[in-house]
């Protein structure tokens, strides 16, 4: 019977290294990017007037608060659930918006990383942050 329990509580322990390492695979690209956008606003803004987005400026800040407190909350794993999923519909929105043309193979290869992502923040969702997380912490 010992067995069985020392089985299941590392079995238990491997599963929250592995959701914690997915959780900081998943936030590093938020992080860079988000801290990256809000660094340099004018260029972002210019990029993003350019796909046609409204109130490039505010666009540029939303956007890259999203991705900076997103990537920040999925990383400590705070509110992890609710954090993955506004991650995943915001990636797929980034997907949609800037990375539609298709026939360039390099567009297509970002749109499917996106979806990609929103797979991992999928499952993130369902299996909340694990262990080794604020949410954890807070019960």
């Amino acid at each position: 019977m010992s067995t069985n329990t020392s089985v299941a509580g590392s079995s238990a322990s491997n599963a929250s290294t592995t959701i914690l390492l997915g959780r900081v695979l998943l936030a590093v690209i938020f992080l860079l990017s988000g801290f990256g956008k809000l660094t340099a606003i004018a260029g972002t803004a210019g990029y993003f007037g350019s796909l046609g987005l409204p109130l490039p400026t505010v666009t540029a800040i939303v956007v890259g608060l999203i991705e900076l407190l997103g990537g920040l909350a999925i990383l400590v794993g705070f509110q992890t659930r609710a954090a993955a999923w506004v991650l995943a519909v915001f990636t797929v929105a980034t997907g949609l918006v800037a990375h539609t043309g298709w026939a360039d193979q390099m567009q297509m290869i970002q749109f499917l990383k996106n979806l990609a992502i929103t797979g991992g923040f999928l499952l993130l969702a369902s299996s909340g942050a694990g262990a080794y997380s604020i949410d954890a912490k807070r019960g």
